[in-house]
């Protein structure tokens, strides 16, 4: 009972130090009469997400459309490609640096080629693009690395019964990479957000309307409480994913890996 009590209150320091903040941010705020234009008071941005609400969560909802198709293609491809480097070294020596070289290229250098390849007419696409190879890359090399890292003595035991190429993966590699590509995918969900926002901001003219595109609008137009707004649906967007991320996670690994269980205590 103390534990889960003092569980309970390492919960609650988070949201507790975040309202004395937001306390003291008021405060400074009043107490020096800062204009909205320099820095809103939290008051200001709580009115503008109320006031702006249809505007924003439109971006919002735009924003989030990217980032899950782009995440959800990271996945897609980034196991099967990691799938094709376990069973062929060849073809991860052939193509691993490329993906190596993709994700080291800086994306604001090739958001303007891939905007124009594209057209302007499909930015959406081409944010989706960019924000895939900004998210591609954690869960090949995860994924990559569980489907190496197997136990050598349980892949020699499996060749002693007579194991199969597609039974030693099927019921060795893959349960083994498990715990990497969820902790790859915990970053890839966080980078397919980055990317789709640092994507539109690159190749945003206004034929997107994510939350990026809101962010440059009210930049440019100093209203700043709109852009605090903004910045604070992308904060949280953020923090959603990384929570159902670590969530699937905990579900999936809680019974058995060693992980999740010294978590539990057992």
């Amino acid at each position: 009972m103390k534990e889960l009590i003092q569980r309970s209150g390492l919960w609650l320091l988070p949201p507790l130090f975040g309202l004395i903040l937001l306390g003291a941010w008021e405060g400074a705020i009043r107490y020096w009469e800062v204009p909205p234009y320099l820095m809103p008071a939290p008051s200001a941005v709580l009115a503008a997400l109320w006031g702006d609400a249809a505007l924003l969560l439109g971006s919002l909802w735009l924003t989030l459309v990217i980032t899950l198709q782009a995440f959800l293609l990271a996945v897609v491809s980034g196991v099967a490609l990691a799938l094709l480097f376990s069973q062929s070294r060849l073809a991860a020596a052939a193509l691993y640096p490329y993906a190596v070289i993709l994700q080291v290229t800086p994306i604001v250098a090739i958001a303007p080629l891939v905007v124009i390849w594209v057209g302007y007419e499909r930015v959406n696409l081409a944010l989706l693009i960019l924000a895939w190879i900004v998210a591609f890359f954690p869960i090949l090399s995860n994924m990559t690395l569980g489907l190496r890292a197997v136990d050598p003595n349980l892949r020699d035991l499996f060749h002693l019964y007579g194991a199969s190429r597609w039974q030693i993966l099927w019921r060795l590699q893959l349960p083994s990479a498990l715990p990497y590509l969820l902790a790859g995918m915990k970053i890839s969900g966080g980078l397919a957000l980055i990317g789709a926002v640092v994507a539109e901001f690159v190749a945003g003219s206004g034929t997107a309307s994510g939350l990026a595109w809101r962010i440059i609008e009210s930049g440019n137009r100093l209203n700043m409480p709109r852009l605090f707004a903004a910045l604070t649906l992308l904060s949280l967007l953020g923090m959603t994913i990384f929570g159902l991320l670590s969530l699937i996670q905990r579900l999936l690994l809680a019974r058995w890996h060693e992980s999740e269980l010294s978590k539990a205590g057992r």
